[in-house]
């Protein structure tokens, strides 16, 4: 009876998992397919080609790259204020830290949109529009409160105990911080980093308003590129897709045991 529950299981796990992947395989699938044989639906390729891939080589590498540098910013910058305001937060109890708290969880409350305008006035001032900068600025203001709150929430469980040894040890604030928070707040870190690249690697809303129609796209605008009010070029946008898939795919596979362990860090305390 057990082994039939768990074979059903089994079934239906593999059956829903099919479903929510088909769309995947749908776009890797109109990938590889002919402009003439597309509208014919066919769920295996039967006109194969390349063209779709060899004409947005070209094309799509230098929105590529521009995402990539643009992901691994936001990152860094995202760490180089997460971790020390986390710090902060859990570990040394400043003052007003409850009410830091609560302004991080209003901050994820304010729509993309509202953020977007008020970046739009200032940049245009300042004379940030269409620049690296400006996009890794505007996307770690999405990655920060996240990554805040989830390394406070981990900071938190930290032993207190080692924080104090390390103190009669001689060691100093920053020591401590350097020395035993960081390599302890490993995969937090690790899902913090993750989460901040995929937001800054599939954002859309920053990079269409703050982009200024400049040489700076990221992947994002370049695939948005083959959208027009009268002809759609399914082929170049799947290939496109596919080809901006393969960074995040090879994180999410190298990075999803730290993921799961950071995610859940922080949630049972002693």
């Amino acid at each position: 009876m057990m082994h039939r529950h768990s074979g059903l299981k089994t079934a239906l796990g593999i059956f829903f998992t099919a479903i929510m992947l088909f769309p995947v395989y749908w776009m890797v699938n109109i990938s590889f397919t002919a402009k003439g044989s597309i509208r014919s639906g066919d769920v295996i390729p039967m006109d194969f080609t390349l063209d779709n891939y060899a004409r947005v080589l070209d094309i799509q590498l230098p929105n590529l790259a521009t995402s990539i540098v643009l992901a691994l910013c936001c990152v860094i910058l995202t760490l180089v204020i997460a971790l020390p305001s986390a710090y902060a937060l859990s570990l040394l109890r400043v003052r007003g830290s409850r009410v830091i708290s609560f302004l991080l969880i209003v901050a994820q409350m304010i729509p993309a949109v509202v953020i977007t305008l008020g970046f739009y006035e200032i940049y245009n001032k300042v004379g940030l529009l269409d620049t690296i900068p400006g996009l890794v600025l505007a996307d770690s203001t999405i990655a920060v409160p996240f990554a805040v709150m989830l390394l406070t929430s981990f900071m938190e469980s930290i032993p207190k105990s080692l924080l104090e040894a390390a103190e009669v040890d001689g060691a100093t604030r920053l020591r401590r911080f350097t020395s035993i928070v960081i390599p302890l707040s490993r995969n937090s870190i690790v899902t913090v980093s993750l989460f901040a690249f995929l937001w800054a690697w599939s954002d859309f809303l920053f990079a269409s308003t703050l982009d200024g129609g400049g040489s700076r796209r990221p992947i994002t605008l370049g695939l948005y590129a083959y959208i027009g009010a009268q002809t759609q070029e399914w082929g170049p946008m799947m290939a496109t897709a596919v080809l901006s898939s393969i960074p995040a795919t090879i994180l999410l596979v190298f990075a999803q045991r730290y993921v799961a362990a950071g995610v859940t860090a922080g949630a049972v305390k002693d």
